[in-house]
């Protein structure tokens, strides 16, 4: 009985046309767990493919902007500010993204998107010190993405 209800909902995007602009903020983070190894060639700037937290601030800041491609019943929204940026531990990097636009509805897709894609960046860019003898990765694990703000303003004029 509740795969007959589960495969008989349709599938629609949220009608959002009566709700008022707002100043929508919302911030995610989560982590990269690695080798303590891999992550001192982070800090001395000798990954032989170059700087990941660069490359993760940057794929954060354009997975943010094509949220709605990657998640299909999200809204197209004209961000205002998308920033992205790490700390990093013994044997990890966080990321945290904050996203703020002036819409409809909030922006934590985006940014949960934005944490995302700079971590999944974050292991590409790593992925060759990470992987054991057999080519796997047992210690290589992206943990704790979720939402720590979501901040909804009413619009000044």
């Amino acid at each position: 009985m509740l795969c007959q209800i589960i495969t008989s909902m349709s599938v629609r995007q949220v009608d959002i046309s009566h709700k008022p602009v707002q100043r929508r903020e919302a911030v995610a983070v989560g982590r990269i767990k690695l080798r303590p190894e891999t992550v001192e060639k982070i800090r001395q700037g000798s990954v032989e493919k170059g700087n990941p937290l660069e490359v993760a601030r940057i794929a954060g800041i354009l997975a943010a902007k094509n949220t709605p491609s990657i998640l299909p019943l999200c809204h197209q929204l004209k961000l205002e500010s998308v920033e992205v940026t790490e700390s990093i531990g013994y044997d990890y990097i966080e990321v945290k993204s904050k996203v703020v636009a002036f819409e409809k509805t909030g922006v934590e897709m985006e940014a949960l998107t934005a944490t995302a894609a700079a971590l999944l960046n974050i292991w590409d860019v790593v992925k060759q010190y990470e992987k054991d003898q057999n080519g796997q990765y047992p210690y290589t694990a992206i943990t704790e993405i979720k939402v720590v703000s979501k901040v909804k303003e009413n619009e000044t004029t």
